[in-house]
C-alpha cells in the first residue's frame, strides 16, 4: 500500500445536499464558504425518486411503525408485512412467480450464482459483468470462462464446445441488460434464445435497466422465455436501497431453503422496503417516464 502513488489512492468524499440535485463537497478541512456547488451526474438515482415526497413519506411512516431495522433474518423475526407486499408487487409487475428481497445487490448476485452453479458447473460470463457476479462464481467453485463483451458468437462457440466436452454438465450464462460503465446492452432476446438452444441457465442482472428500460420500465428481460433469474436493485431507479431476485416458484424456494446469503443475514430495513414499494407505484403510475 505504501508504494501506491498518492494520486491513485481511493478516498471517500462526503456531500451536502442543497436544493435536491445541487451537491457541495463536505471536506473535513474545508474552510467555511469555500465549497463549490456541483451538479451530480454520477448518481444512479435515475428518476430522482430518492427525493420524491411520496417515497419519503412511505419510508417515514414505516420507520414510525416498524422501526429502523428488521432486527433479524427473514426466517427468524425479520419478515415484516412490507417485505411480503413488496415481493408480491414486484412479482406481479415483472410477471415472475417468486421474488426474494436482499439487503444489497452484491449479496443478491452472490446468492443467485451460488444457487445456480456448483463445482461441477461451467459459468460463461460476459467480460464486463459486475464484480459481485464474479465473486459468486468464486464462491460456487464453478469453472469460469469469460466471453467477449456482448459477443454472442463467442458465447455460442464456448457453449457448443462445453456440450461436446461434457454433455451433462450444468451451464450458466451471466450477463447484464445494461452495462453501466459502457452504456451498452446485449441483444437480450437473442441471448435468451441462444441459452435455450444450448440448455444453459441464464442469470441477467437488470440493476441499471429496471425502472428506465423495457415495457413500462420492467427491464429488457420482461416477457422473455429462457431468462431463469433476474437480479435487480432498489438503489438505482427506485431511489431506495436493497435488492431482489425474481424467478419461478421452484427456484425461489430453493433460494429460500438453501441460499446462505438469504438465510443468514438481517432482513432489508423496513423503511427501505416501504420506500421501494412507493417508488414502484410511481413507476407503475407513469410508465411513459
Amino acid at each position: 500500500m505504501e508504494r501506491l502513488a498518492p494520486e491513485r489512492r481511493r478516498h471517500l468524499r462526503g456531500f451536502l445536499a442543497v436544493e435536491g440535485c445541487l451537491l457541495i463537497p463536505a471536506a473535513a478541512d474545508a474552510a467555511p464558504g469555500s465549497a463549490t456547488p456541483l451538479l451530480d451526474l454520477a448518481s444512479n438515482d435515475y428518476l430522482g425518486l430518492s427525493h420524491h415526497p411520496g417515497v419519503i413519506a412511505a419510508a417515514r411512516a414505516e420507520l414510525e411503525s416498524s422501526g429502523l431495522g428488521a432486527g433479524g433474518s427473514r426466517l427468524v423475526t425479520g419478515t415484516r408485512p412490507v417485505h411480503l407486499q413488496l415481493e408480491a408487487a414486484l412479482a406481479a409487475w415483472l410477471g415472475r412467480e417468486r421474488v426474494l428481497l436482499f439487503p444489497s445487490g452484491f449479496q443478491a448476485n452472490l446468492a443467485a450464482v451460488s444457487a445456480l452453479a456448483d463445482r461441477q458447473a461451467l459459468v460463461c460470463a460476459d467480460r464486463h459483468v459486475h464484480h459481485s457476479l464474479l465473486a459468486g462464481v468464486r464462491a460456487s467453485g464453478a469453472r469460469l470462462e469469460r466471453f467477449a463483451h456482448n459477443d454472442l458468437e463467442d458465447l455460442e462457440r464456448r457453449l457448443a464446445q462445453a456440450r461436446t466436452r461434457q454433455p451433462d454438465q450444468r451451464r450458466l450464462v451471466l450477463s447484464e441488460s445494461l452495462f453501466s460503465m459502457e452504456g451498452t446492452s446485449p441483444d437480450v432476446p437473442a441471448l435468451a434464445a441462444l441459452c435455450r438452444r444450448h440448455g444453459a441457465l441464464l442469470l441477467l442482472d437488470e440493476a441499471h435497466a429496471l425502472g428506465v428500460l423495457g415495457p413500462g420500465g420492467r427491464g429488457l428481460a420482461h416477457g422473455l422465455e429462457g431468462v431463469h433469474l433476474v437480479s435487480g436493485t432498489f438503489g438505482k431507479a427506485f431511489g431506495s436501497g436493497g435488492a431482489f431476485l425474481a424467478g419461478d416458484a421452484l427456484l425461489g424456494d430453493w433460494l429460500l431453503q438453501a441460499g446462505g446469503a438469504f438465510r443468514y443475514t438481517t432482513a432489508l430495513a423496513p423503511p427501505l422496503a416501504a420506500g421501494a414499494l412507493a417508488a414502484l407505484r410511481q413507476i407503475e403510475a407513469q410508465p411513459q417516464i
